[in-house]
């Protein structure tokens, strides 16, 4: 299943396009932000349980925005599974 989601404008990233396999995460690919950072992140997650994922990287703020590319991948992943349920 591909997912799409639209990050919050209060972050770097303007597109996240998420590839699931059930609840493991095959791909993810970040349009926009941080390049070395988006692309780390992607290529962590890879492989990695929905709800994991969820776990390590909800709440990670960057600076004062009071979310982060990481924070809205894990809104993303959250939203992902309530359409696989």
């Amino acid at each position: 299943m591909e997912y799409r989601y639209k990050p919050s404008d209060r972050v770097c990233s303007q597109e996240m396009v998420i590839e699931l396999d059930g609840e493991i995460i095959k791909k993810v690919t970040i349009v926009g932000g941080c390049a070395g950072n988006t692309l780390g992140v992607s290529k962590l997650v890879q492989g990695m349980q929905i709800d994991e994922a969820i776990k390590r990287l909800k709440g990670i703020p960057c600076g004062m925005k009071g979310t982060s590319c990481p924070d809205q991948l894990a809104i993303a992943l959250e939203e992902a599974k309530k359409k696989i349920a």
